[in-house]
């Protein structure tokens, strides 16, 4: 579950935003350079990089300048071959890309955000892009409606009661007894729906899925013209691939 930010560990912070930083430069980076990025401040900043250097994980390739070495990948590469969820589902979710065309997201609820843990980016040249990690707010995404709607009515009328629902876009529901109206329809025919709710022109179905105690949502997620044309076809194979993954070990 996500923590309030008063929680945070500062030095794990600052050290994420180091990374980010050179993720969003894509290229070696001074140290002024690297503290203005991550907004850190330079004293700060120094006593990071010697940390990451002296473990491995920077290097210099020019005298003023550093970048991170590949053991940061092998690191986040060990890790994410035991991930007990997404590489059970990995053949599911490519399968379903594969027959859709369509980006496959699988996203986990993470306190009032969707967290997406896989994203399997379709092949076509216009499609929607997005990356494991990011967060997506419950009421405007399908695997946030997806959750939503697999709450016990106790447990959702607790969730809305007093919240405000931001507005992300000029689609999203703002209303809570409009939203309880979606999810109802949805948890009838068994997929969540958003329609440029959370992207503008940009249509996602979800279905819900239960591994162990991970309360998950599996989507399909395109541009809205070419998604409207396919919905019952990709909704259908959703619903498919939502079954066999129940049937894998621990899936429900």
């Amino acid at each position: 579950m996500a923590t309030a930010d008063i929680d945070l560990v500062p030095a794990a912070a600052r050290t994420l935003d180091l990374l980010e930083a050179f993720r969003t430069a894509r290229k070696p980076l001074s140290l002024s350079a690297l503290a203005r990025l991550a907004g850190i401040p330079v004293s700060t900043c120094h006593g990071l990089l010697r940390t990451l250097e002296r473990r491995g994980f920077l290097y210099y390739p020019s005298q003023n300048e550093t970048y991170p070495t590949r053991r940061l990948y092998d690191l986040a590469r060990d890790i994410d071959a035991h991930d007990p969820i997404g590489e059970r589902l990995a053949p599911l979710l490519a399968r379903l890309r594969d027959d859709t065309g369509e980006t496959v997201i699988l996203g986990l609820r993470d306190d009032d955000a969707v967290l997406y843990l896989r994203v399997l980016e379709g092949p076509q040249v216009i499609r929607y892009t997005a990356r494991a990690g990011e967060r997506k707010p419950l009421h405007s995404s399908s695997i946030g409606k997806a959750l939503l709607g697999s709450m016990t009515e106790s447990a959702l009328d607790a969730w809305l009661a007093g919240r405000t629902l931001p507005r992300i876009t000029d689609r999203t529901i703002t209303s809570a007894a409009k939203l309880r109206r979606d999810l109802a329809a949805a948890r009838a025919r068994g997929t969540y729906v958003t329609s440029g709710e959370n992207v503008a022109d940009v249509m996602a179905i979800a279905a819900p899925l239960s591994i162990g105690s991970a309360a998950l949502g599996v989507a399909v997620a395109g541009p809205l013209h070419r998604m409207e044309r396919a919905q019952r076809r990709h909704a259908a194979r959703l619903l498919d691939t939502v079954r066999a993954a129940r049937g894998t070990p621990d899936g429900r």
